[in-house]
């Protein structure tokens, strides 16, 4: 079993005695000992206008740590293609691909939250057809070397070639976060490699491996996302999972809409007390440990963590939780 991880980093807004750019140094450091201590991967969210400074320019951020790293993946979880153009993307893409020696993995999404759909005044209902034609745009731009033109509802570009190539071939390759039957069968009929949400149960994952496989995935790469802490003692969790409800919380309030309709998995675990918390890794390395044996047991190969708690987290799962999985 593999372990990377995923999250953001944050950049405070405050007066002129507050360094603003301290968390994303902060966050690229911890991903430089990340590597050293065997995780493979960093992924990264976007979102924006949050108001509390969630990573918005992720490929920036995962450009810095391609230039301070030499093995783990960059990762996007997910950037949201109804906000971008996909043309400038794809560009951003490869020049961080061809940086890195080949190392993004390019996840990709429609978006959830009401609050970004209001503020890039960008209706609901077109981000499934935006990103379609996003994706088609991209695909195109990584793989023509002949010049080529567009014409969709959304984009147009006339006579473009897309410089310059990515390092993998034929691109990086693309990921997405699904959870339903018809996204994941979807997920597995374009070859796109899979993000499963940190809040479902090990026999729920295991199901969704299990369509994805059956779908035409057999080698298809699968992550699974869990929050993750490793405790001292029972007393030592609960609190743990106290604190991360109450940002689970957050989270959620910024992506309801005002009608309190449900648009994702965040949303549809929310509606359930401690939906969000029930399979998290919180608890004792033993404890952690037969939870991931469960996971593992249902096909889970590969687990991207949120970790709280710093650096003594990190340091703590590498050495107390990860050895037991390894090879």
């Amino acid at each position: 079993m593999k372990f990377g991880l995923f999250g953001s980093a944050q950049a405070q807004r405050g007066g002129p005695d507050l360094d603003s750019g301290q968390g994303f140094r902060d966050w690229i450091d911890y991903h430089v000992e990340a590597e050293a201590l065997g995780y493979t991967s960093a992924f990264v969210v976007e979102h924006h206008f949050t108001g509390y400074g969630q990573v918005s320019a992720s490929l920036n951020l995962l450009t810095w740590l391609a230039a301070r790293t030499k093995t783990i993946r960059l990762g996007t979880a997910v950037l949201v293609l109804p906000w971008h153009n996909p043309v400038l993307l794809a560009e951003q893409a490869a020049t961080l691909d061809l940086i890195s020696g080949g190392r993004l993995d390019f996840g990709i999404g429609k978006g959830y939250r009401h609050n970004e759909f209001a503020g890039f005044r960008v209706p609901p209902e077109e981000a499934e057809p935006r990103f379609e034609e996003s994706v088609e745009v991209m695909t195109r731009a990584f793989v023509s070397r002949e010049r080529f033109s567009h014409r969709g509802k959304f984009w147009q570009f006339d006579d473009i070639v897309v410089e310059p190539p990515p390092s993998q071939q034929p691109h990086p390759p693309f990921w997405v976060a699904a959870g339903s039957e018809a996204s994941i069968r979807k997920a597995a009929e374009r070859k796109f490699n899979l993000i499963l949400d940190q809040y479902a149960s090990p026999e729920v994952i295991g199901q969704r491996i299990a369509l994805y496989r059956s779908a035409g995935m057999a080698n298809g790469r699968i992550a699974v996302a869990r929050q993750a802490y490793v405790a001292n003692d029972r007393a030592d969790a609960v609190a743990a999972l106290q604190k991360q409800a109450a940002w689970n919380k957050r989270t959620v309030e910024v992506s309801r809409a005002p009608d309190g309709k449900t648009g994702s998995h965040v949303l549809a675990y929310a509606a359930t007390p401690q939906g969000t918390e029930a399979n998290a890794l919180y608890g004792t390395p033993h404890e952690i440990s037969e939870t991931l044996g469960k996971l593992q047991a249902a096909g889970v190969e590969y687990i991207i963590l949120t970790l709280l708690g710093g650096k003594d987290q990190l340091r703590r799962f590498a050495r107390e939780v990860m050895p037991a999985f390894a090879g």
